[in-house]
């Protein structure tokens, strides 16, 4: 039986006394206990990210066979990233939150990975997703910005990108309560991490 494959997105800043890196950490460990599973990891602080801007929007709309060597380079990252999630699959981000919203960088990745054609079409019904039979587990931090609530921008959007790229079914793990109290907040993610992989 061929083993399952599980793309791991890490976007916080800290390489030290991350809630996400930890938690993450221990889900693959836990994920790994249940199934036979290959990991790949992409940590979007080591990444080098392209912001979008006018040449690389020109890029992502020409037609495959008019593309230019320059827009060609341009598009590399974005297929390198696009091809990831084609192999995995279920993929795990786990993000903190930046100022009410996801981290600088995770924003980068999703506009890498959000494109017509590719992930994502046009149909008269409105854009359907093309990454289809794909499981997403999505981690969320905060030590100050209750998760779920009104202030928080970045749960609900990176559902909202999940569902829009083809992949239906989410879980979210919140990683949230006093920024004083992480052995609390990580004790708790863990309990659902435990919960959700119970078999």
């Amino acid at each position: 039986m061929s083993k399952k494959k599980l793309l791991v997105i890490e976007s916080s800043g800290r390489k030290q006394g991350s809630i996400t890196r930890e938690a993450s950490d221990f889900f693959v460990r836990k994920l790994r206990e249940s199934d036979d599973y290959e990991v790949r990891l992409r940590d979007l602080e080591t990444t080098e990210l392209p912001l979008i801007d006018n040449a690389l929007i020109g890029a992502m709309f020409a037609p495959a066979e008019e593309l230019t060597a320059e827009q060609e380079s341009l598009l590399r990252r974005s297929n390198e990233l696009i091809a990831e999630l084609e192999w995995a699959d279920e993929v795990m981000i786990a993000s903190p939150i930046y100022n009410f919203g996801v981290p600088a960088r995770l924003k980068a990745w999703i506009d890498q990975v959000c494109r017509a054609g590719k992930t994502f079409q046009y149909t008269e019904g409105g854009p359907v997703g093309l990454l289809n039979a794909k499981k997403a587990y999505l981690v969320v931090a905060s030590g100050g910005t209750p998760i779920g609530s009104d202030i928080d921008f970045a749960s609900g959007y990176l559902q909202h990108i999940m569902k829009f790229i083809g992949i239906t079914e989410t879980h979210l793990i919140r990683a949230d309560g006093s920024k004083n109290d992480p052995e609390n907040i990580l004790q708790r993610t863990q309990d659902q991490i435990n919960q959700l992989l119970v078999v």
